[in-house]
């Protein structure tokens, strides 16, 4: 029988264990329950405003509700499913945590392993379709790559942070790179990441030998001191312009969760509406073009029935209370390594070429017209040809 993508060359230093998700009935049974009891708030003239300036429209949530009353999880189990999942204990500190992942493993001996992290409101679930069309692409025997997606501390079936004392991005990206150590990867691989995931690479690169280069689709950064507008194009000027829209209007959520996390913890613990109206607000805002329906519908029924958003939001805490340095602009996380960068004209904060070549050896960047944060869902196609691209630059170096 030929190896599948499930089968792990030798090498390993520890055995993953196979992972199937499976939702007990009795959790659905409540979530539906939830829904259904679930109030809508009254018309206001923030909530029917069009444009969405003030955030979801009343008409979206009232037509997401009603979706979700009859939308089937368990065909969004059968997809998770259809990737193999595994899990592995990873010890740090005085804690052991149970790291879910899935995973795609070549049988090539020169098959060059490539971390994938997401961020939030994100999952694993962001990066189905770019691992969708390596299965299609490739055999188990041909594939020139490794592709392991995990689960951060604290997301879906990953164990979530501690509770006796602060957990920090340098916690994730410790255990992130003994996740790669012990998969049999500790002679090199390559780091991509989005949104937090972008800097828990920067820390993984900045920080582990292990780690060879590092590309990422999110830098968001203030201005680097002495830069003018006089240096950069007039796209990355329109990128700016949304890059301070971002500023002003669409990040007041970052500084809740950084400063009152407990408290949206609680809120957003309590009520499936109150977090598809948080969470949906962010996939219709950060997006070039609306995401499906369904594909929102995923996100937060991953989120709900895993308990995910009070144990995940912990990074805001050091990246975004006022005062502290952030991870992109810190001297102590410049990347001596291979960088590399895609920019999507629809990012948060799409920042220019020359900003990203001052936090590292910027050796790779590529500009887009379409695409937003969540590049990966929205731009599988690109964003894996640039990585592709980006590795067949540098991994011979």
């Amino acid at each position: 029988m030929s190896p599948s993508f499930a089968t792990l060359r030798a090498g390993a230093l520890s055995t993953p264990q196979p992972f199937k998700v499976s939702i007990p009935e009795d959790q659905l049974r409540e979530l539906h329950e939830l829904i259904r009891l679930s109030k809508i708030a009254p018309k206001t003239f923030e909530g029917e405003q069009d444009d969405r300036r003030f955030g979801i429209t009343r008409n979206w949530l009232i037509n997401a509700k009603a979706e979700w009353q009859k939308w089937d999880w368990r065909a969004c189990e059968a997809r998770i499913n259809s990737f193999p999942n595994f899990t592995m204990p990873i010890p740090h500190g005085e804690d052991i945590f149970n790291v879910h992942f899935v995973a795609l493993f070549s049988q090539k001996s020169d098959a060059i392993p490539i971390l994938l992290l997401h961020g939030w409101p994100g999952s694993i679930m962001e990066f189905f379709s770019i691992l969708t069309i390596l299965s299609e692409r490739y055999t188990p025997d041909t594939m020139p790559y490794h592709f392991i997606v995990p689960s951060m501390p604290g997301y879906a079936f990953s164990s979530p942070p501690p509770t006796d004392r602060d957990f920090r991005v340098q916690d994730v990206a410790s255990i992130m790179n003994s996740l790669m150590i012990n998969l049999g990867f500790g002679s090199g691989y390559v780091c991509q990441g989005g949104d937090i995931g972008s800097k828990v690479s920067r820390v993984m690169a900045a920080t582990y030998a292990e780690v060879k280069a590092i590309h990422i689709n999110f830098c968001i950064m203030p201005r680097p001191e002495g830069m003018t507008d006089d240096e950069i194009s007039e796209l990355e000027k329109q990128g700016l312009h949304r890059s301070d829209e971002f500023e002003r209007f669409g990040s007041s959520y970052a500084l809740q969760h950084a400063t009152k996390p407990s408290t949206i913890g609680f809120v957003l613990a309590s009520n499936p509406l109150s977090l598809l109206t948080w969470i949906g607000e962010k996939f219709l805002a950060w997006t070039d073009e609306d995401p499906p329906l369904d594909e929102i519908l995923a996100s937060v029924t991953l989120y709900w029935l895993t308990e995910t958003f009070p144990r995940s939001i912990y990074p805001y805490r050091q990246l975004f209370t006022p005062g502290v340095i952030g991870v992109h602009e810190n001297p102590d996380w410049y990347i001596e390594k291979p960088l590399g960068f895609s920019w999507f004209p629809k990012e948060l904060a799409p920042i220019p070429k020359k900003w990203v070549a001052k936090t590292g050896n910027l050796v790779f960047y590529r500009e887009h017209t379409r695409g937003g944060h969540f590049a990966a869902m929205e731009q599988p196609e690109v964003l894996l040809a640039d990585i592709e691209a980006f590795i067949e630059q540098v991994w011979a170096r």
